[in-house]
This record gives structure tokens, C-alpha cells and sequence, in this order.
């Protein structure tokens, strides 16, 4: 069994580490737009891929999740009908609704808004969406064969070939926002390309009606999910879009990209915490040991909510040959980050609770929880833009992720109670309230760096004086302190 679990975290590691490199250099790009796009024509990208995002969900129709079922147990056919089967309904589906968003390119670029010297983008995002589709079967088909390495290489290519296409076409060639359609569509064609040993491979000509019927039975109801998730981490494009302007979008998507460090850290963390918990989940303590574990994580994300908050105004300042990390034209917006660090957070805390929807087998309540959370998001959006703008929709994004925290310790405690350190986790939340409303109340534009690391420093102190830290504790960070002392 230990090896089993060994070979499940030598995998994780693979594809979490690609996930972080890959969203790193995604992230590479935010600067880059910011300094070569203006806000208005970074919106326009930032609606188009939500909207993307969400075909994204109907080209796919849940044949990954179809695929993974019924190639798992080949209960309906051999190996190579549940490849080709799915693979070849993915590819006449997706041909047939590209050709359709083609044909009807102009119509489509008005119904969703689009600027008329900008409908090419509707064709290259519909055969960007189109390749990708062609490539979820044979990614999966890697992930069934666990060859992490094969997938994650190829998936770092993919965002690696797209930065490079970015930088040329926007920089040396003027493409405008149409570069960067083209760049993604180059990246998915090539990705294809790379997949094309493995989809000989499993290849055949030989197709199953009868796994053809439960794939698609297994696979629509995802469909709705799907959506929702969607709705949950980008419905609020389309919706601030469409109460605003462009120029608005372009702000808002700079800034809370600027969040990456936490999602960074929350992935990481969803990526280690999954095999733990379930490798964890027999022992006789292994309630205390998760409530445990979601207290130090939230401790740590508590500082990196501070740090990040503290220090994004100095950051994007930062002049690179001759150009601010962040254009100045984006800099309104610096006030939405701590709000998006803040809804990343819960979205940690619920990846730790989640662990009991899994022990106890209880997936079926996940799209519920996901539904609560894109209704919440939705509603919130239409209140609170029209209202706050920018903050209002960042607010909203918040409020999602923070009830779905609150349905699922609900529901979990019903099956799988957790006495979780509540009171210890209110202290890190007072000692961090504490110094970042100190930093709100400090900051001017000669605020001392030296006095923004004093406060967290403070908020290690208050920490200290609330008596979060227990003895034990205290203890092993003396003996780390001298261990430390001896070496230095």
C-alpha cells in the first residue's frame, strides 16, 4: 500500500509542479498586456476567454469524466473503443458548433458584443476551442496510462509556445489583441500535434452505440456542473462587462491576476492535501490531524494575505527596461487584491474540508455546493457592480467562495464531524485584521518598506500576546531559533 501511495505522490508532484510553472508563466503575461494593451482592448481578451471558459464546458459535454468511468473498468467494450468512441464524438461535435460560430461569425460577434474590427476573434477562438476539445481524451488517456510526465511536459509547451507567440506577434509583428488568439490557436494546434503518438496508439476503427449511450449518460449531467463552476471563477466578466465598459474589465482582470500567490499556494496545497488526507483518513486521530492542518494553513495563507497586501503597490511599481511591472493606467485597481487573496483563502479552507465529502463518499452533494456558490456570485455581481464597480464584483467573488465554505462544513459535519480550532483560527484572524488595518491606516506614497515589515512582525507579536501558539509549539520554534543561531 505504501508503495501505492508513494507512486500517487510522485504523480502529484509531477503534474502539480508543471500546473505551478505553467500558471507562473501565464501570469508573466499579465505585465506584458498591461504595458502593451490598453485597458479597454485587455478587457475585450479578458470577456472573450470567459466565454471561452464556458464553451469550453459544451464542447466537452463530460466525456472526460465518461471516459475515465467506463476505460477504467472496460466494462463496454475494449480499451481502444472507450478511446476512440468518445474521441471521435468530441471531434464531428465540436467541428459541427465551430463551423456554426464561423459561419455565423458576424451575428455572434454582435449578440455577445463584440467591436466589428475584432470579429476575427470569434473564428480563432472557435477553432481554439475546437483543437482543445480534440486533446481531452488523449490528455486523459496519459493520466489513465499515468505517464505524468508525457502530459505535464506537453501542457508546459503549450503555455510556454503561447508566451513566446505573445511576446512576437504583439511586439515585433503589431498583431493587436488578434496575436493573442492566434498565439493560443498555434499552441492548441501544436498540442494536438504532440498527442498524435498517443492517439494512434489507442486508435481503432471499431466503435461502440451501446458504451457511445452510457458515455453520454454518464457524461451530460456534468454539463450543468460544469457551467456553475464556471459561473463560480468568471461569470463576473461577462456581467461587469456588460454593466460597465471594456476599459473596466481590462482594470479588474489585471488586478485580480494579482492574486496568483495565492492561488499558487492554495494549489500546491490541494495538490499535497489530497493524497494525505486520504492516506491519513484510517488513523485514530486523524479528525485532530486535519483540524490541525487547516489552522497552520490558515495561519500561512493569513501571511501571505499580508505580505501580498503589503507590498503589490511596491511590486507593480518596479520598472523593468524602462517599463512599470504594472502600467500605471491599471494602478486603480490595486484595491481589489486583498479582496481576491481574501476569496482564495476560503477557497483553501474549503479544499481542506472537502476531505470528508471524499472519505465518506458523498461527492453527489459537490455540484450542490457549486450551484449555491455560482447563484450567490451571480446575484451578488448585479447588486454590488452597479453599486461598487471593480470592488463590487471582486466583493462578489468573495461572497461565493465564503458561503460554499459555510455549506460545506455544514453538510460535512453531518457525516464526518471535525471539531476544527475555531478559536485559534478567530486569533489569526484578529492579529491579521489587526496589522492590515494598521498598513490601511499607515500607508502613503513614502510609506516606509521597513515599517511594512514592522507590522508583520506585530502580527506575529499579537499572535503571541492572543496565546495562539501552544507550549509545544513555542518549544519546537526555540529549538529551530537556536538551531538557526548555531548555524548562521
Amino acid at each position: 500500500m505504501f508503495d501505492k501511495i508513494k507512486l500517487l505522490a510522485s504523480d502529484t508532484a509531477i503534474y502539480g509542479v508543471s500546473t505551478i510553472l505553467g500558471r507562473f508563466l501565464t501570469f508573466l503575461l499579465v505585465p506584458f498586456y498591461t504595458n502593451v494593451l490598453s485597458p479597454g482592448e485587455y478587457g475585450i481578451v479578458a470577456y472573450v476567454f470567459s466565454l471561452i471558459a464556458f464553451l469550453n464546458v459544451v464542447y466537452g459535454y463530460g466525456m472526460e469524466s465518461a471516459y475515465f468511468r467506463y476505460t477504467s473498468s472496460l466494462e463496454i467494450g475494449g480499451k481502444e473503443q472507450n478511446f476512440t468512441t468518445p474521441f471521435l464524438s468530441l471531434f464531428f461535435s465540436s467541428i459541427f458548433f465551430s463551423l456554426i460560430i464561423i459561419v455565423f461569425a458576424t451575428p455572434v460577434a454582435q449578440a455577445v458584443s463584440i467591436p466589428s474590427q475584432h470579429i476575427s476573434i470569434i473564428k480563432y477562438a472557435s477553432w481554439i476551442i475546437f483543437f482543445d476539445t480534440l486533446a481531452i481524451i488523449p490528455f486523459a488517456s496519459l493520466r489513465m496510462e499515468r505517464k505524468a510526465k508525457v502530459f505535464a511536459t506537453i501542457k508546459f509547451l503549450n503555455i510556454a509556445i503561447t508566451v513566446v507567440l505573445n511576446v512576437l506577434l504583439l511586439v515585433t509583428y503589431r498583431y493587436g489583441i488578434e496575436g493573442i488568439f492566434i498565439s493560443n490557436l498555434v499552441a492548441s494546434i501544436l498540442t494536438l500535434l504532440l498527442l498524435l503518438p498517443t492517439i494512434f496508439k489507442n486508435f481503432t476503427k471499431e466503435i461502440s452505440l451501446p458504451l457511445y449511450r452510457a458515455l453520454l449518460k454518464f457524461g451530460l449531467p456534468y454539463v450543468p456542473a460544469g457551467i456553475a463552476t464556471m459561473m463560480v471563477q468568471v461569470v463576473d466578466r461577462p456581467i461587469l462587462r456588460a454593466l460597465t465598459d471594456d476599459a473596466t474589465v481590462g482594470i479588474y482582470q489585471a488586478n485580480y491576476r494579482l492574486g496568483i500567490v495565492m492561488m499558487l499556494v492554495v494549489s500546491v496545497f490541494d495538490y499535497a492535501w489530497r493524497p494525505f488526507f486520504l492516506s491519513h483518513a484510517k488513523e485514530k486521530n486523524a479528525k485532530e490531524l486535519f483540524a490541525r492542518v487547516l489552522t497552520y494553513f490558515f495561519l500561512f495563507m493569513t501571511l501571505i494575505f499580508l505580505v501580498v497586501s503589503f507590498f503589490i503597490g511596491d511590486v507593480v511599481r518596479i520598472q523593468v527596461f524602462g517599463h512599470y511591472l504594472i502600467h500605471p493606467n491599471y494602478w486603480q485597481g490595486l484595491s481589489i487584491v486583498p479582496i481576491v487573496l481574501v476569496a482564495y483563502m476560503c477557497l483553501g479552507i474549503s479544499g481542506n474540508m472537502v476531505a470528508g465529502i471524499y472519505i465518506e463518499k458523498k461527492t453527489p452533494w459537490l455540484p450542490s455546493i457549486t450551484f449555491l456558490g455560482a447563484g450567490i456570485n451571480v446575484g451578488a455581481n448585479f447588486i454590488l457592480i452597479p453599486l461598487y464597480g471593480i470592488t463590487g464584483a471582486a466583493w462578489a467573488t468573495f461572497f461565493s467562495y465564503f458561503i460554499m465554505v459555510l455549506a460545506l462544513y455544514v453538510i460535512v459535519q453531518k457525516f464526518y464531524p471535525v471539531q476544527y480550532e475555531f478559536v485559534r483560527m478567530l486569533k489569526i484572524t484578529i492579529a491579521g485584521t489587526a496589522s492590515f488595518v494598521l498598513h490601511f491606516l499607515l500607508v502613503n506614497a513614502s510609506f516606509d518598506i521597513a515599517l511594512k515589515f514592522s507590522l508583520l512582525l506585530i502580527f506575529v507579536v499579537l499572535l503571541y500576546g492572543l496565546k495562539f501558539f501552544e507550549q509545544s509549539e513555542l518549544q519546537k520554534m526555540k529549538i529551530v531559533f537556536q538551531f538557526l543561531q548555531k548555524n548562521s
